[in-house]
């Protein structure tokens, strides 16, 4: 689900900036974006959740080191590409 959730807010990221720099207001997009962004780690956390009360720990000791820094960079990478928006004025 993680992967899923995280594929729209590349692509509404992906809107929002091709919105501000054609001069229009995709502020939407980036809102939707960041709000993606939150449910993928959401979705991330309750999966790994849920390997912890199954005591799956091979997943866990896999998957967490990772993933834990690859979801740090791409909250930052989301939080950075949207603030575009906020920060390019739009010729009316």
């Amino acid at each position: 689900m993680w992967i899923f959730l995280g594929t729209i807010a590349i692509i509404m990221a992906i809107l929002n900036v091709a919105m501000t720099l054609r001069n229009r207001d995709g502020k939407c997009f980036g809102f939707i974006s960041v709000a993606f962004t939150a449910f993928t780690l959401c979705a991330f956390y309750s999966q790994a959740a849920q390997w912890t009360e199954m005591e799956y720990w091979a997943a866990l000791m896999d998957v967490m080191p990772s993933m834990s820094k690859a979801l740090w960079i791409l909250t930052v990478a989301s939080v950075a590409i949207n603030s575009i928006s906020l920060f390019k004025k739009i010729d009316k």
